[in-house]
């Protein structure tokens, strides 16, 4: 079996030694007809080993494509100078430590062309080389830039953010006054930011975030996944004593689930080839760089919502955005936690439904939520959980309420009579928590009064829920309506096929209790 390019980010690398590669150049061929070209991912999506590509392909190296798609499809005469800028490797902390460090770095691509440059600054070393190196090398010049945004980000909320973004304003016209030496500028970010030029003097660039020609362009849809992880399918597969469709079922679930187009589904590469490599499921994409900063803000602002349940946007979700006034759904989608799941017309306009991917950006989201909620250890809450569900599959309401109060026992609120906002707060914990556990929370039947059922569907047995709770109401009497409500009202209608297990929870002031019944 060819090796799993975890952490490899060149293609010459990659195809040298024999890492195994899935073959996006058919939409890279289709990308190089267009001049400037910009594309938001996540990370950790391959944005990277996509500009290293193109890289490659420019420059002409044509034995590292060999049974490619764009192998004989590519005029290899045609040799361009490449420059290519990763601002995770050009230091970006003030205005005056990039202007340094790029300074250097476009001298260092100048000595390797024997090309000296006399400018000064960064920006005029810029157009100086891209202008020298069309007349040394006689083809126009190829742009890459990959993070382009890294050093917006970085510095949003700090001392440095304005003088940042000022040097990159300059750096980045450069681009538009140096139009008649580029042959094509290729532009990757998490985010496509306002205030900055790159998007408002470029000559029109192409932003294929959304469009659906390049929807698969990172990520493995499941043709590829099934064809070039064929052997590491069944290798996997027999390691967890799992059937190879029962396997691929549960890949798809925890991995896949991006789109961008509403239509065409990918997996998250990272994940993908983490899982293949440790054989063991887990949250790989997540971990690797926890976002504390926006489960404070989903925290703070009330967003839990956004990512409990689908959001309907329009057209303007996908633009340009201010760093200084962040819009939550954009930010959520352009990060990784939202992707589009589906796409209608509506009086000639498009409507998005964006959603949470699958089941490890779902999983983790949760756990970091109802740590941000309830203080309880975030790497406990998964044990915690599997303990609470084999507690209601097993009626014991005494542990179930025991585990109950020991997750919210670092919620620094009690419910006061009349006090809407605590009460809110309860409502979204256990919102979370439902979720958490693998709960749908039935959404259009929730009302003013905060009611809302849910039902967990675990192989033979279906656990429905519904969630009480007051201020001044005994919690028995919140347990009586709860399991009444189930029943007069019929939820468990749609599954009574399967062992339907009745589940009320009730709380008020710093109390909370529960009630777990068979359906008889």
């Amino acid at each position: 079996m060819k090796k799993l390019p975890i952490g490899i980010q060149s293609f010459e690398e990659l195809r040298s030694a024999g890492y195994l590669y899935v073959d996006k150049t058919r939409e890279i061929e289709q990308l190089t007809c267009s001049h400037i070209v910009f594309l938001s991912r996540p990370r950790r999506f391959g944005k990277s080993l996509l500009v290293s590509t193109l890289g490659e392909l420019y420059m002409g190296n044509k034995s590292l494509f060999e049974g490619l798609y764009i192998y004989d499809k590519w005029d290899w005469t045609q040799q361009y100078p490449v420059i290519r800028l990763d601002w995770t490797n050009i230091e970006h902390n003030s205005n005056e430590e990039m202007e340094e460090d790029m300074s250097d770095y476009l001298q260092s691509i100048a000595t390797v062309n024997d090309i000296k440059l006399t400018r000064r600054f960064a920006s005029g070393r810029f157009a100086e080389l891209i202008e020298s190196l069309h007349r040394k090398k006689g083809n126009k010049v190829v742009v890459l830039i990959d993070e382009y945004d890294k050093p917006i980000l970085d510095s949003i909320g700090t001392t440095e953010a304005a003088g940042i973004r000022a040097f990159l304003q300059k750096f980045y016209v450069i681009l538009k006054a140096a139009d008649d030496h580029l042959k094509f500028v290729f532009l990757t970010g998490v985010t496509k930011v306002a205030k900055v030029s790159i998007f408002s003097v470029l000559n029109s660039p192409d932003d294929i975030t959304i469009s659906d020609k390049y929807a698969s362009i990172c990520g493995y849809t499941q043709e590829e996944l099934e064809r070039d992880f064929s052997k590491y399918i069944d290798e996997t597969a027999v390691h967890v004593g799992m059937t190879r469709e029962d396997l691929l079922a549960k890949i798809r679930k925890m991995y896949d689930g991006y789109t961008w187009d509403g239509k065409t589904s990918v997996y998250n590469p990272f994940s993908t080839l983490m899982f293949f490599s440790k054989q063991k499921f887990s949250n790989y994409w997540f971990e690797t760089g926890t976002p504390t900063f926006l489960i404070e803000r989903l925290k703070k602002r009330s967003l839990a919502k956004t990512v409990l349940e689908p959001v309907i946007v329009d057209s303007s979700a996908f633009d340009s955005y201010d760093p200084d006034a962040l819009d939550d759904v954009p930010l959520l989608f352009q990060t990784g936690y939202l992707t589009i799941k589906d796409e209608k017309m509506t009086d000639g306009d498009s409507l998005y439904t964006l959603g949470v991917p699958n089941l490890e950006v779902r999983e983790s989201l949760m756990k970091h939520l109802l740590c941000a909620f309830t203080q309880y250890p975030v790497e406990q809450l998964g044990v915690l959980g599997k303990a609470m569900l084999q507690q209601i599959r097993n009626y014991d309401v005494e542990g179930l309420t025991n585990n109950l109060r020991k997750m919210l026992a670092g919620v620094p609120y009690t419910l006061q009579p009349e006090d809407h906002a605590t009460e809110a707060r309860y409502h979204i914990i256990f919102q979370v928590w439902m979720t958490l556990l693998g709960f749908t929370i039935q959404s259009e039947r929730l009302t003013d009064s905060g009611r809302m059922d849910a039902v967990l569907l675990q192989g033979e047995v279906a656990i429905v829920a519904e969630l009480k709770y007051h201020a001044t109401t005994k919690l028995d009497t919140l347990l009586d309506q709860a399991i009444a409500q189930i029943r007069e009202k019929r939820y468990y209608e749609p599954f009574i096929d399967k062992k339907v297990i009745l589940l009320g929870l009730a709380f008020g002031g710093n109390e909370v209790a529960c009630r777990i019944e068979p359906l008889k």
